[in-house]
This record gives structure tokens, C-alpha cells and sequence, in this order.
């Protein structure tokens, strides 16, 4: 006998309520879902294949990011050679078109590079050493060093262009990687990518190193061009911009005294004089170093980003709380955006756009179009099947499919979801599918009828033994939704997740919802007899 406690019936009214409320959201205007509770604003949100958009594909300079690298040991390489009292002619980093970026050590005694590659291996166990001859030694990154480092660049610029893109607003961008240094940047309802574009095109390094006193600033006219002479080594030339026009070069030290990583917290405000500025939070590394730096007193340094620098101040006072400011002329807006840029972090290389197109809304209204036309169609289809093949059954079996759709929407909406027109060949196929386990239940049911039981008992018998069959079948297209979305990518996981929740989602509705309707409806009437 099939009875269901008050607790169960319950559980089943109020997930089917729950799925009413939370499907609401995408069935009125936006001016009205604005007045709901904020966590009841979410909708299922339209791809760039049905929605239009911006597509963009990025590629990574891996090649300056690991020329950089073997330039940030050139200190450690220069320290070393001073202790162990060993002259050179020349260090530098170079780039070939075979190699790439090579650290080059040119000895003044050539008896003396067996001596030097043991030190450097030492050093940097990245690093591989060739003797190239004459007192040269070769150094570059290690293949499984170099693989590992760029393989974590485009994971880690992933992961800097999602939090840039989403916190500039842009609703629910599809972000992935391609191939080993490029990344795939999809931006529905976004109809001009520049603004985006041009917040990726900044890599936002912040770095503050020391001013260079012993070399004379060089100054350019607005429309002018200025000579840059050699500056001494450790030494280079950067450009500060004023707020008329003119380029002042600074001579900065190479050396960095606090690096942007350190920064935890950036935020445009206003400095005491009512400007726009950006305040910044260090983490306990960067305390440490602005405090030790700052007992410069009235030493000059340069705020430098993305190799301009922003101002050049000199410390007044000791520094200990670890907080600082950057002024250098900013409006709000740029204010804003420096410390958007700066909260995103810096990406670890430069971003090239090699791809740039933008997909128009005519195409995603009529893939819309089409997609809720076949939804429709294999609801309808299936519905029909059912009731002519099962009779008031079949009715119970829409009823729940019904209901299982709503589920399938509510749940999509909840997870902010992005419906592509392979999401919606995944809801076409659940409908269809959702009714599998009615049918063998239903099937179940009649060989149980057929051998003299009564109705209520021939229900409960073909529920409990079709009940392995469901499982089974639903727990391999589980599996098979699980590959696809480990293995696959945008479009095929958005397939992947609305196949797995319709799977999940059917199995709830024909075990439960579907049951307690039938039962509950040959209990109320009285049958003894199945239509079938």
C-alpha cells in the first residue's frame, strides 16, 4: 500500500512552489523583477549566439613575460659574480628567433665558465646552461619550466580578464582558453567592445622604484621629439606626463622597492586638496616595504604603472599604518578605473587582440525563435503520446513534465546560468526524455495488473520494480553529462549542465510528483481498473 506522510507531500508542494517563484523572475518585465528582493532578480540569461554581442580572441605574450623573467635575474647574477670575484664584459638578456629570450654572461676568463654554470645552476634550477664558447655562457628556461610558467600565465590572465570584465559590469561573459596562448572572450549584449578592449589592453604593473638623482631629467615639449642619451647601467628613462602636455623622461632605478602584487585593497577617493586619487591597502610584505623605503627621508621615487610613471613624490614621513595614495592628475573616471584596474590585479603579459567581431541580435532572435519552436513542438508531441497511449495516466505524466520544465528554468535561473542554442537542445532533449521513467513505470504498472493485482498494489509493485531500470538508465546519462562537461567547453558544458539538471530533475518529478498524483487520484476515485 502506498502511503504518503504529510512530511513528503509537503517536500513535494513546496520544491514545486519554489520552482513557481524562482521561474517568475523570467516571465515579466524588467521594471517590475527590479521591485522584487534582490535574490529573487535572477533570470536565465541569453548567450552570444541568441543574444548578439562581442567576440574577441586574445593572445598572450608569453615570449615578453619569459624574456622579463630571465631580465629579473640579472641582479642575482650580477651579486654573484661581484662575491665570488669574478670579472666580466657582459650580461645581458637577448632574443633570438631560435632560442627566444637568453640570458647571456660574457667572462673575461674562459677558464672559468665550468666554474660559473655550477654557481649559476645554483642559482636558478629553471635555468639551462650552455657553453657556447669564448668565455660565453647561454642560459634559458627549461622546457618543462617554460611549459609549466606559460601554461600558469594564461590561467592566471584568465582569470585577471574575468575579474576586469565583471567588474565593469558587463553581465555574464563566457571566458575560456584556446590552444596554448590564446583566450576566447565572448560578450553578450555588448554590441561595441572597445571599452572592454581597452581595459584589457592595460596590464596594469604597478611597481614603486627609486629616482635616479645623479642623472639629469630630460624634458620634451609638447610637439617636440627629445634625445634619450644612454643612461647609466640599472638605470632607465621613463615618461611622465603633465597636465600640459609636456614629457618629462625621470631616470629610474631598475630596482623595484615595492612591488603591485603587494597591493590588497585600491580605491578612488579624494586627497586633501579634493582630487581625484587612488588609496592603497599593502598586505604585510608590502607594509614592510613601503615602511623600509620610507625611512628615505625626502629621497624621490617613482609610482610607475604599465611603464609611465604616474607621479614621482619623495617620503616625508615614516610609512607604518601600510597605506598610500596615487595622484597624478586624474579625473574621477580615470581614478576609477586605475583602481578597478589595480583591484583586478595586473596580468602577468601583455594581451593582444587578433580577433575582433560582433555577432548582431537578428541571428539570436531567430535561433530563439527556432529553439522555442521545437521546445514547444517536442513538449506538445510528447504530451499528445502520452495521453493517447496512457489515458488519465498520460494526464499525470504532462502534469509532472510540466512541472519538470518549470524545475529545469527555476534551477537555471538560481545559477544564473547562460542559455545557448546548445542549452536549448538539452531542454528539447530532457522533454523527451523526461517521460522515460513514466513510461516504464506505466509499463511496470500494467504487467503487474495483468497477473490480478489490484490497482493501488499493481501501482506500488511497478513503481518499487521499475525502479532500478530508472536509476540505471538516468545514472549512465549522468555519467555522460559529467564527461561532457569535463572534457568540453562553453557551448558543450552549457549542454552538458542542462542535461544533467533535466535528468536529475525528471527522476524527481516521476518518482514523486507523478506518483503521489496518481495514487492520490485512485484513492479519491475509487478505480478498479487501469485505462490500458
Amino acid at each position: 500500500m502506498v502511503v504518503f506522510s504529510r512530511f513528503r507531500v509537503g517536500v513535494i508542494v513546496l520544491v514545486c512552489a519554489l520552482g513557481a517563484l524562482f521561474v517568475s523572475p523570467n516571465l515579466v518585465p524588467e521594471n517590475v523583477r527590479s521591485s522584487f528582493p534582490s535574490w529573487l532578480q535572477k533570470t536565465v540569461n541569453l548567450g552570444l549566439d541568441l543574444r548578439g554581442g562581442s567576440h574577441l580572441q586574445l593572445q598572450v605574450g608569453i615570449k615578453a613575460v619569459n624574456k622579463e623573467y630571465l631580465a629579473s635575474t640579472l641582479s642575482d647574477v650580477r651579486k654573484l659574480l661581484k662575491k665570488k670575484q669574478i670579472k666580466y664584459t657582459g650580461l645581458r638578456v637577448q632574443t633570438e628567433a631560435a632560442k627566444g629570450a637568453t640570458l647571456e654572461v660574457v667572462l673575461l676568463d674562459e677558464s672559468k665558465v665550468n666554474e660559473v654554470i655550477k654557481l649559476l645552476k645554483k642559482l636558478d634550477e629553471n635555468l639551462i646552461f650552455e657553453n657556447v664558447g669564448g668565455g660565453v655562457i647561454h642560459a634559458i628556461l627549461s622546457e618543462q619550466a617554460m611549459a609549466k610558467r606559460n601554461s600558469d600565465i594564461v590561467e592566471q590572465s584568465i582569470e585577471v580578464v574575468r575579474q576586469r570584465i565583471d567588474a565593469s559590469g558587463t553581465k555574464e561573459p563566457n571566458i575560456q582558453r584556446q590552444g596554448d596562448d590564446r583566450i576566447i572572450v565572448q560578450l553578450p549584449g555588448v554590441g561595441d567592445p572597445s571599452e572592454v578592449r581597452r581595459l584589457l589592453g592595460k596590464t596594469a604593473k604597478l611597481s614603486f622604484q627609486w629616482v635616479d638623482k645623479s642623472v639629469q631629467s630630460i624634458v620634451e615639449a609638447k610637439g617636440t621629439k627629445a634625445y634619450l642619451p644612454t643612461p647609466p647601467v640599472g638605470t632607465m628613462y621613463l615618461p611622465n606626463e603633465l597636465t600640459d602636455g609636456t614629457v618629462v623622461y625621470l631616470p629610474v632605478k631598475k630596482e623595484v622597492i615595492i612591488h603591485g602584487s603587494s597591493v590588497v585593497r585600491a580605491q578612488a577617493t579624494f586627497d586633501q586638496h579634493g582630487q581625484p586619487c587612488v588609496s592603497l591597502r599593502f598586505n604585510n610584505v608590502g607594509k614592510q616595504q613601503i615602511y623600509e623605503a620610507s625611512q628615505h627621508i625626502n629621497k624621490q621615487f617613482a609610482i610607475i604603472l604599465d611603464n609611465k610613471v604616474l607621479s614621482a613624490p619623495v617620503f616625508r614621513d615614516t610609512i607604518s599604518g601600510g597605506d598610500a595614495q596615487i595622484s597624478g592628475h586624474f579625473t574621477m573616471a580615470e581614478a576609477t578605473e586605475l583602481a578597478l584596474l589595480l583591484s583586478a590585479g595586473a596580468l602577468p603579459a601583455p594581451l593582444n587582440v587578433i580577433q575582433e567581431s560582433v555577432v548582431g541580435p537578428s541571428l539570436g532572435e531567430d535561433s530563439i525563435a527556432h529553439g522555442r519552436t521545437a521546445t514547444i513542438m517536442a513538449f506538445a508531441i510528447v504530451a499528445v503520446f502520452m495521453l493517447l497511449v496512457y489515458s488519465y495516466l498520460g494526464l499525470f505524466a504532462d502534469i509532472a513534465l510540466t512541472v519538470n520544465v518549470v524545475l529545469l528554468f527555476a534551477s537555471l535561473s538560481v545559477l544564473g546560468a547562460t542559455l545557448t542554442l546548445p542549452g536549448i537542445a538539452g531542454i528539447a532533449l530532457t522533454i523527451g526524455m523526461a517521460v522515460d521513467a513514466n513510461v516504464l513505470i506505466f509499463e511496470r504498472i500494467r504487467e503487474e495488473f495483468r497477473t490480478g493485482m489490484r490497482v493501488m498494489s499493481a501501482i506500488d509493485n511497478g513503481y518499487k520494480r521499475a525502479l532500478t531500470a530508472i536509476l540505471d538508465s538516468n545514472l549512465t546519462t549522468l555519467i555522460g553529462a559529467w564527461i561532457l562537461y569535463y572534457l568540453g567547453t562553453g557551448a558543450v558544458r552549457g549542454f552538458a549542465v542542462t542535461l544533467a539538471l533535466g535528468v536529475i530533475i525528471s527522476m524527481f518529478t516521476a518518482l514523486t510528483l507523478t506518483q503521489w498524483l496518481l495514487t492520490t487520484w485512485v484513492r479519491l476515485s475509487k478505480k478498479k481498473t487501469l485505462p490500458f
